[in-house]
């Protein structure tokens, strides 16, 4: 595997040499869907550099799939804000990346066009939903990526493939072109193999977008370090992160993140956050609750697969049957049945007054401290096919869902492997201070001794 950065590859064209490695390695991991070249800014300061676009976010001349049946021939009428900008600053988009369908899954087996492996090992799962863009990276393919995350569907698959992966505080980069799956919690996020380059992408995507109302402008330089190193830094750790789900061998590895941290002059807490408890279930309310509604526009009218039926009810039942899988309907059904008047006030409407309680009860432990320390996930990736109740493959977000919820920002830094398999840690920072959670999440990971970095 080649480890790839922006600095290695600035003023160099690779973007043909990248395409012909992807033909080469990629029939059998499958991370990439299509190959779909366009073209950035020949002026722009990162000319001749390639990344890819996870397969939900818009690219005019590309077709945007969700990973599913019913958007199958669908093409992108328009480019999303965040790949516009990068296009502009000179990188070329090279293709679309496999995902779970609509973003829905966590092992990246939940796509119309086949389960994407793990580059670092082929029988395991990179993770989902966008586990496609960050086995890309992985695979030496490409810098860095785009993806979108929801729940943790950025961090938990750069902890799975061992890179590091970014979700940014909501409303940091426009949602414009990104396929809507849950609307108050979906950002599209960064993976590269260092957190300085993660920088440079997020701090040209980032800002106010016209067609975004829920942008905001930041004006610090995303790039440039605040004064804070890792001996000023004070760090909260949950009780949750040693539930009786979590893989022993996983807690050991985080143990010795906590002695390396505390080596380094940093101030580390347990401290117990009953809130974060509840953090799934709101979860499984609310998101699905925003999906149901957001997919409700793919009937076989304006979009995609149409299969056809006697009267539009039964066109609608038939296309809806024959173009979305499983998971999406298991979630449909979920947000359907939590919207609907009878329950309406007993799930959607409690689930978002926690929710509130929730971010209340963050924001006072950020108050105190710098930011909030888990495994990025607490198990290892699982086998590819291994049968796995629902419920088991939900509580795999346990510890990425709260900065969902809150709209934090929050990474996933590789540090080291545990049988063989890479292992993530996760920092979540203070709301829009993501400057900050940048700068030592980079001290974090530049001091961290190369063996644990995951590069190959």
């Amino acid at each position: 595997m080649i480890y790839l950065t922006l600095d290695d590859l600035v003023g160099k064209n690779v973007i043909e040499e990248r395409i012909k490695r992807i033909y080469e390695r990629d029939k059998e991991i499958n991370s990439v869907l299509r190959i779909e070249k366009v073209e950035g800014n020949k002026d722009g300061n990162y000319f001749g550099i390639p990344f890819l676009v996870k397969d939900n976010i818009l690219v005019e001349g590309t077709k945007t799939t969700n990973g599913s049946k019913i958007l199958e021939n669908y093409n992108s009428p328009y480019t999303a804000t965040a790949v516009e900008k990068l296009l502009k600053a000179g990188f070329t988009v090279v293709g679309k990346t496999n995902m779970d369908e609509f973003a829905m899954g966590n092992t990246n087996e939940h796509s119309a066009f086949g389960p994407v492996k793990n580059p670092k090992n082929l029988n395991r799962v990179p993770g989902g939903s966008s586990g496609g863009s960050a086995a890309a990276v992985a695979a030496g393919y490409v810098p860095f990526s785009l993806g979108s995350d929801t729940g943790g569907s950025v961090r938990q698959p750069a902890a799975f493939c061992g890179v590091v992966g970014f979700k940014p505080s909501y409303g940091m980069i426009s949602r414009y072109g990104l396929t809507a799956f849950s609307s108050s919690l979906d950002q599209i996020g960064v993976f590269a193999n260092n957190v300085k380059d993660v920088r440079t992408v997020t701090e040209i995507m980032k800002g106010k977008d016209p067609k975004d109302s829920t942008t905001l402008e930041h004006d610090k330089d995303l790039v440039k370090d605040v004064d804070i190193d890792l001996s000023q830094t004070k760090i909260c750790i949950p009780k949750v992160v040693y539930h009786e789900n979590a893989d022993d061998n996983v807690i050991k590895q985080f143990e010795r993140v906590i002695n390396f941290l505390r080596s380094k002059g940093a101030k580390v807490d347990i401290k117990d956050i009953p809130e974060l408890e509840y953090s799934v279930a709101i979860y499984y309310i609310i998101a699905p609750a925003e999906a149901s509604s957001n997919l409700s526009r793919y009937d076989g009218v304006k979009y995609g697969l149409r299969n056809h039926a006697l009267g539009l009810n039964k066109m609608y039942k038939a296309t809806r049957e024959g173009g979305l899988g499983i998971e999406v309907k298991r979630r449909i059904m979920m947000g359907t049945f939590n919207l609907s008047s009878l329950y309406y006030d007993q799930y959607y409407s409690k689930a978002s007054k926690v929710r509130k309680l929730l971010s209340n009860k963050m924001k006072e432990i950020l108050n105190d401290y710098h930011l909030i320390m888990t495994p990025t996930s607490p198990v290892l990736p699982p086998k590819i096919g291994e049968k796995l109740k629902p419920l088991d493959y939900y509580l795999m977000d346990i510890f990425t869902i709260p900065a969902n919820l809150t709209g934090s920002p929050a990474i996933s830094i590789p540090f080291g492997d545990v049988q063989g398999l890479p292992f993530g840690i996760q920092f979540i920072g203070r709301y829009m201070k993501d400057e900050e959670l940048l700068t030592i999440a980079d001290n974090f990971f530049k001091e961290t001794p190369r063996e644990l970095k995951n590069y190959v």
